[in-house]
């Protein structure tokens, strides 16, 4: 994996964790690293083949956890906290965070709520009036987000 995928995965898992209401704290560090590793000058399998986890830790925001999380992701394309996240939230949930209108918590919400996990499961859920319906979603933003979803 290329630096550039390594962090993308960081930044979708922060992205996932934020819609679930889960800790500011761990997605925070997930978007630091994200953005040092996005940005260092080595790739990271070089760093993990030739320094081990004790090279990963010279990154900014990278700790152990992080660094592990890298040399798994460098062998094997993934992580086991990336696996179980997506098992009770499927990664199409970050699909509802592109259309305007649709931040975190209104993504959160329509997760938890509606069980919304995909752009089609909106879609049905619009068409059927559910946005109406939707705490926190005022006229204007289900017409934006049904205007979305038409050009789509």
């Amino acid at each position: 994996m290329t630096n550039e995928q390594i962090a993308r995965r960081f930044n979708q898992m922060a992205s996932l964790m934020e819609v679930r209401g889960e800790d500011p704290f761990r997605l925070r560090s997930y978007r630091m690293a994200a953005e040092a590793i996005e940005t260092w000058p080595v790739e990271m399998a070089e760093v993990t083949r030739e320094q081990g986890i004790a090279g990963l830790l010279d990154i900014p925001g990278v700790g152990k956890a992080l660094a592990g999380k890298i040399v798994e992701l460098v062998e094997t394309g993934t992580f086991d906290a990336w696996d179980r996240l997506t098992a009770e939230t499927p990664a199409t949930v970050l699909d509802l965070l592109e259309l305007p209108g649709v931040g975190p918590k209104t993504a959160a919400m329509l997760h938890q709520k509606f069980k919304i996990t995909s752009l089609d499961d909106l879609r049905k859920f619009a068409e059927s009036g559910g946005l109406e319906m939707a705490d926190g979603v005022g006229p204007k933003t289900a017409e934006r987000i049904k205007a979305a979803l038409a050009r789509r």
